[in-house]
C-alpha cells in the first residue's frame, strides 16, 4: 500500500510517499481501507514534533478516518470485513490503510458519505466534549467561539445553538466570519479589526461570556479572559497562535474557571461516554441539525500541500484526503 511517511522531523515538505507493507490489526484493532481522511491541526505539530505523543518514526499523520473494514482482530465483534465505518486512531491516516482502536470505529450511517464522515470525529467529538462534558453548557447562556471558521470551531457554532446558547463567532476576516454566519452564529467579531474584549462586553451588555471556546491560544486567551463573565468557563482546546502566559488574579477576580479540553486523551480514558457522545452526534447528524463544512478535497500525493495549507491558516471548516 501507499503511505505519506514522516522519516524525519520538520516540515510538511519533507514527507515522502512511499509503499509499506499493510499493517496486521490486533486483537482489539481494525484495519481499514482509507477513502477519506480529514486533516487536523494536531498533525501540523505531530509532523513537527511540537505535539503531546510523538509516534515513533518513520509514521503517517492523519487520525480521522472513513473507510471499509478490511480486517479485525479477534477480539472484535461490532464490525466485519466489508462494513463502511468511519473512526479515530492517533495517527496513521494518511495512507492507503490504517490500523485503529476498535473502541473508536463506528458504522457508517448510510446517509453520511466518506468526507463528511472523516471530518466528524474529531471536529464534533472535541467541540460536544468541550461544551457538555467539561463547560457544562445550559441554554440561554452566551457561547464565545474564536477560531470560530476552523474545523472544531464550526463544530462549536453549530452545538452552541443546538445546546441552546447564544453564539458569538470570532475570527480574523470577514469571508470566514461569513462561514460563521452560515453555520449559526448569532453574533461575529473580526478580531483583526475589532478589539475582542470591548465588542464581547457591548454584545453582552457588560456582563461578558459565559463560555468561551478557545482553540487559538496567544494574545487572544487573555483577551477572552478579560471578556469571560463571572463564574464563567474558558475551555482550553488549542494554542497554534502560541501557548499563552495568564494573569492568575483574572480568574480569582472573575470567580471563574479555566478548563483543559483533551479530546484524545478523554476518548482513551472514558471510551464509553465518548461512544455516547459519538452516537448523539450521529443522531443529530441524521436530524439533519448538523451540517460539516468541507472547503477542499486533496489526493494523498498532495497531502504536503494540505498540512502547510493548514499551517497558513488558509483553511474554512474542514479539508480531506482522498487515497
Amino acid at each position: 500500500m501507499k503511505a505519506m511517511l514522516v522519516e524525519e522531523l520538520g516540515h510538511p515538505s519533507q514527507m515522502v510517499l512511499k509503499d509499506v507493507p499493510s499493517p496486521v490489526p490486533g486483537p482489539k484493532q481494525v484495519l481499514i481501507t482509507v477513502k477519506a481522511c480529514s486533516v487536523n491541526f494536531p498533525d501540523t505539530l505531530m509532523v513537527q514534533g511540537l505535539y503531546q505523543f510523538k509516534p515513533p518514526l518513520p509514521f503517517s499523520p492523519g487520525s480521522d478516518v472513513a473507510g471499509v473494514v478490511k480486517a479485525v482482530g479477534d477480539k472484535i465483534k461490532h464490525v466485519k470485513p466489508g462494513d463502511e465505518v468511519f473512526g479515530i486512531g492517533p495517527f496513521g491516516g494518511f495512507a492507503e490503510e490504517v490500523v485503529i482502536p476498535g473502541s473508536s470505529v463506528f458504522p457508517k450511517p448510510p446517509m453520511m458519505d466518506d468526507k463528511v464522515a472523516a471530518s466528524f470525529m474529531m471536529a464534533y467529538g472535541t467541540s460536544y466534549h468541550a461544551l457538555k462534558d467539561r463547560a457544562k453548557l445550559q441554554p440561554g447562556e452566551t457561547l464565545l467561539v474564536l477560531g470560530a471558521s476552523g474545523g472544531v470551531g464550526l463544530a462549536a457554532v453549530e452545538l452552541g445553538k443546538q445546546m441552546g446558547a447564544k453564539v458569538i463567532a470570532a475570527a480574523s476576516s470577514a469571508d470566514k466570519l461569513e462561514i460563521c454566519k452560515n453555520s449559526g452564529a448569532d453574533e461575529l467579531i473580526n478580531y483583526s479589526e475589532e478589539d475582542l474584549k470591548n465588542r464581547v462586553k457591548e454584545l453582552t451588555d457588560g456582563r461578558g461570556a459565559d463560555v468561551v471556546y478557545d482553540p487559538v491560544g496567544g494574545a487572544y486567551t487573555e483577551a477572552a479572559l478579560r471578556a469571560t463573565a463571572w463564574e464563567g468557563r474558558l475551555l482550553i482546546v488549542g494554542f497554534p497562535a502560541g501557548i499563552a502566559k495568564i494573569p492568575m488574579n483574572l480568574p480569582l477576580l472573575k470567580g471563574c474557571q479555566i478548563i483543559g479540553v483533551f479530546f484524545g486523551s478523554f476518548s482513551q480514558r472514558d471510551p464509553q461516554m465518548s461512544m455516547q457522545n459519538t452516537l448523539t452526534l450521529i443522531g443529530m447528524y441524521a436530524e439533519g441539525k448538523l451540517k460539516p463544512y468541507i472547503q477542499k478535497t486533496y489526493s494523498l500525493e498532495d497531502s504536503r500541500q494540505a498540512l502547510i495549507d493548514m499551517m497558513d491558516r488558509k483553511v474554512k471548516g474542514k479539508i480531506i484526503i482522498e487515497p
